[in-house]
Formats: C-alpha cells, sequence, structure tokens
C-alpha cells in the first residue's frame, strides 16, 4: 500500500559530501507512552550527504543502542529510507529504530500514510509501516522481515553463557530477521526477571556465533502481558537492551513455528529490570508476518549543526 510522499520531504542525496548544513535532530523513547519508560532512540532527519563514516561517528558519539539516519528511499515505491546503527556496527534491521523512526518521519512532515500505511526502506528491504491513531496518540507498527531459524553452534560457548539458568522447553535456537539472535525459553517469568547474566559469556557467544544478542523469554499470566522479555548484547556494549523490536518479532516467529504463540496478537513486557518498563504489541496476521509496534513520544527536539561528512 503506497503512501503519498510529500515535496518538501527528505532533501535529496545530491548533497556535496562534506557539504556544511544544520540537520533536524530527535531523541525518543519507543515502545513507551512517557520520558523516561521504552528504549531511547537517536534519529537525524534530513540525513543525505552523510556518509557512512560520518553515521558511524556520530551514532558512537549518541552512545545509544541505536541510531537511526532518515535518507531517500533506494528502492522505487519506498516513501522513506533508514540507516541504523549501534555504537559499533550498521545493522540491516531493528525493531525500535524503525518503529520510532517511522513516528518521527510523519511527526516532522517528511512523508505522509495514505490509508494508514508508508514503505519503509532499510537494508534488509523494504518493511511496511502502519499508521494508527489511538485517542489522539500516533501508534506506528512495522512488518518485520521475514525470520529464519538457525540450528544452535558453539555448544561450548552456550553452556558457559546459560550456566545455571532455569530452562523452558523450547530448544535454544538462533533466529535471523536481518539480524541474527540468540533465543533462549526459560522456566517462567520469575526465571526471567531474576536472572543475572554473565555479560562476558554472552560476548563471548555472540561474537563467535555472529548474532547481535541474547535474548531470554517466558510466558505469564499475570497482569497485561503474554511473554517477558530481556535482551542482552554486551558485544556492543549494551549490557541489557531496554526494549528490543527485533527480538521480540524473532521471539514470535520462533513461537509460531514451534505452535506455541500466546495468540495471533499479544503484548509483551522488557525493560523493567533497567527501570524501563517497556511493551510491545506483536501481532502474527494470516500470512505468519510478524508485526510490532506501539507507541512513541520526543524527549529532545534539536538540529545536528555541521557534523563532519
Amino acid at each position: 500500500m503506497p503512501a503519498a510522499r510529500l515535496p518538501s520531504g527528505i532533501i535529496a542525496a545530491s548533497i556535496p559530501p562534506g557539504a556544511a548544513m544544520i540537520r533536524r535532530f530527535l531523541q525518543l523513547e519507543v515502545f513507551a507512552r512517557r520520558a523516561g519508560e521504552g528504549n531511547p532512540l537517536a534519529v537525524v532527519l534530513d540525513a543525505g550527504g552523510l556518509d557512512t563514516a560520518a553515521m558511524q561517528r556520530f551514532a558512537a558519539w549518541t552512545n545509544l543502542s541505536e541510531t537511526t539516519f532518515v535518507v531517500p528511499p533506494a528502492r522505487p515505491g519506498a516513501d522513506f529510507g533508514v540507516r541504523i546503527f549501534t555504537p559499533r556496527q550498521e545493522l540491516p534491521f531493528a525493531g525500535h529504530p524503525t518503529v520510532g523512526t517511522a513516528w518521527a518521519a510523519v511527526e516532522a512532515g517528511l512523508v505522509a500514510p495514505r490509508d494508514g500505511h508508508l514503505v519503509l526502506d532499510c537494508a534488509a528491504g523494504p518493511l511496511l509501516v502502519r499508521v494508527e491513531n489511538d485517542g489522539g496518540r500516533r501508534l506506528t507498527h512495522v512488518r518485520a522481515p521475514h525470520a529464519r531459524l538457525i540450528g544452535a553452534n558453539h555448544a561450548d560457548l552456550l553452556t558457559a553463557a546459560t550456566c545455571g539458568w532455569r530452562f523452558g522447553a523450547l530448544p535454544a535456537a538462533i533466529v535471523d530477521n536481518g539480524p541474527r539472535w540468540w533465543l533462549v525459553e526459560l522456566a517462567d517469568a520469575a526465571a526471567v526477571r531474576g536472572l543475572v547474566p554473565d555479560p562476558a559469556a554472552i560476548a563471548a557467544l555472540t561474537r563467535a556465533s555472529g548474532t547481535v544478542g541474547l535474548a531470554v523469554f517466558a510466558r505469564t499470566t499475570k497482569g497485561d502481558h503474554a511473554l517477558v522479555v530481556r535482551a542482552f548484547c554486551p558485544a556492543d556494549n549494551i549490557p541489557e537492551d531496554p526494549v528490543t523490536g527485533s527480538a521480540q518479532a524473532a521471539i514470535a516467529a520462533f513461537l509460531q513455528h514451534h505452535g506455541r504463540l500466546p495468540g495471533p496478537r499479544y503484548r509483551a513486557s522488557q525493560g523493567r529490570e533497567v527501570g524501563r518498563d517497556g511493551t510491545v504489541e506483536v501481532a502474527v496476521d494470516a500470512a505468519d508476518a510478524v508485526w510490532i509496534g506501539g507507541p512513541s513520544v520526543a524527549v529532545i527536539r534539536g538540529t545536528l549543526e555541521d557534523w563532519p561528512a
């Protein structure tokens, strides 16, 4: 479902590299209804003309789990492009950055949804975005890339990283939906909430296996959440990521594969253990595509001035 692009939208890629300019900048909370919840995200609007090295330097400077850059789309039919960086590397897809950047692009007037939809272009391919209104609050939902289940390798490192954990019924696995995640089901919500991870062992496992991190999850019947989730990315200097959309999408695909989904639509709780109580809305549609989404809120609005390209 294509969307209408505003004539005054994204600054074209023809800006000469190194040209001095002032770019709009936002810092958001994603999967949150107020500041101090959810997962922080830095968004550079009007990012045409910044090269990869400049983007990576800025992502390292913000020192947030992810920083995104809104650029002209590379693929026909897309409304805007997004590049996603951790402080260490570029990612083909990540959940809270795509959900939050779609919110920011609409908020800034770069794009306008048509029939409630946009198409976002990232390294993992074009992603459909659904934009909704919830009592005057804008919600954005992204259809995650198709996930692939990969067999678990590196048994010794996995054993070291999960020593002493209380496991659930499903075997540990790697799921690839752009980034690659280790997924480990634990016995219950208390096992997830009370887990004390070994960052060095998890970092060794993720580096050896080419994964971005390790996520643990368990079912719960308390409150309005069906799952509790935590995600650890110490190799990227992120000991625990507050609310992780790509991991949430990977978990939904993993549960769908094993016939263990809590339902076609459910809520997952993540971030409480690091003081960032966030909620992810997860849905699996009739085509088995996973959607993740929720609210975002702007905390900082400003400009990025003459960042060296």
